[in-house]
């Protein structure tokens, strides 16, 4: 007969925890592991699971200590290497009682090659060090929706390499005034790198900059009787005016931000994230993590922070539906090296965003609830 295991003593693991930072790891009585946490102080942490005065825990944590059999530690020389391990056993392990999000690298990107003549294009994986990528975007059809304005803007070619060395005469982008032809020369070499130059200032935020520009061009050509090259100069003016002006929620700045909401509903639980680049309100995403049941808003939302934002770059400034501990979120950024302003709402525009983000995830909940269409 298989002798029975040994119950689990918290006092007797307690007694030899060390006060490093690092992570742990809650194993069943089968060795898998059911929970992976990290902590600045291994020793508190790990005991505040098994003190009798506490009152607190979630639904979640209270059934995962029920099967704990066994603790794990890894000390570490920092808290932020601690969440990196974290992030990584997480996703490698997933265990069942861990706030799993899914590994989506596939936010698009638009990308500017580094070829003699660029190429505006939409892109998705890995870098190339000579190009430039800006982004990343919410979806494909933000990323479509601005090549397609920047096509329109500032005519630059979107064609393959191989189809770009062998043109011998203009392609149909060019008669339909999307392209400047610079594959047959239609276009100097210094002109359609001032038309790169601004297309990467509007990717990049610098609106403004860019109609001022192109503005005063506009009143040069004007005054030379160059009313044909006024008349292209004003046409760029009002496509980008036209696109700063409709969006529903814009701003007056050029701020670069993540508007994060957490929402728990009885149709599920979701954390949004919009995005906003350059004061353009770029769309969002909705997030559905697993093992999310019974944890608070509050949790899902740190535990997305956590996991997200050591695969994708952060922007400046990060807008939160709920408050969070400083030092958890500082931790974040600290392992990738960034500082990053973040915390709730500071002004009405923020309060605006947040308020959309939080409905779409409310919205987004209900969608999956809903029974698939046959």
């Amino acid at each position: 007969m298989t002798p029975s295991p040994e119950p689990f003593d918290p006092a007797a693991l307690l007694a030899t925890l060390p006060d490093d930072p690092g992570v742990y790891r809650m194993l069943g009585g089968a060795g898998e592991v059911l929970y992976v946490g990290k902590a600045k102080n291994l020793r508190k942490r790990v005991s505040s699971y098994f003190q009798k005065s506490t009152q607190s825990q979630s639904p979640r944590i209270a059934l995962m200590l029920t099967q704990v059999a066994r603790v794990e530690i890894t000390a570490t020389h920092s808290e932020a290497e601690a969440l990196i391990l974290e992030n990584t056993l997480i996703k490698r392990l997933a265990p069942k009682y861990n706030i799993l999000f899914r590994d989506d690298k596939s936010y698009p990107y638009i990308m500017l090659s580094g070829d003699d003549v660029p190429r505006l294009a939409f892109h998705r994986g890995s870098f190339d060090k000579h190009s430039r990528y800006f982004g990343p975007y919410p979806n494909s059809i933000a990323v479509r929706e601005t090549i397609h304005l920047l096509q329109k803007t500032f005519l630059l070619r979107t064609c393959e390499n191989a189809v770009f060395a062998h043109r011998s005469r203009p392609c149909l982008l060019y008669q339909i005034k999307r392209c400047k032809a610079p594959c047959v020369g239609l276009i100097s070499a210094r002109d359609y790198a001032e038309d790169v130059r601004l297309a990467e200032l509007f990717l990049r935020g610098r609106h403004s900059e860019v109609i001022e520009r192109l503005s005063t061009e506009m009143q040069a050509a004007a005054e030379q009787l160059h009313f044909e090259e006024a008349a292209a100069l004003r046409d760029q003016v009002r496509a980008l005016q036209a696109v700063l002006h409709r969006q529903y929620v814009s701003s007056t700045g050029e701020e670069d931000a993540d508007i994060i909401a957490a929402v728990a509903a009885a149709d599920g639980f979701c954390v949004n994230l919009a995005m906003v680049r350059g004061g353009l309100h770029l769309g969002d995403r909705a997030h559905f993590p697993r093992g999310a049941s019974d944890c608070t808003e509050a949790e899902g939302l740190l535990a997305f922070i956590e996991q997200h934002y050591l695969d994708h770059p952060p922007p400046s400034r990060l807008i939160f539906s709920h408050e969070l501990d400083d030092a958890a979120c500082a931790a974040v950024f600290a392992s990738i090296g960034r500082k990053v302003a973040c915390g709730l709402p500071r002004n009405e525009m923020e309060r605006a965003w947040l308020s959309m983000a939080t409905n779409n995830a409310r919205l987004a909940c209900k969608r999956a609830a809903m029974p698939p269409q046959v």
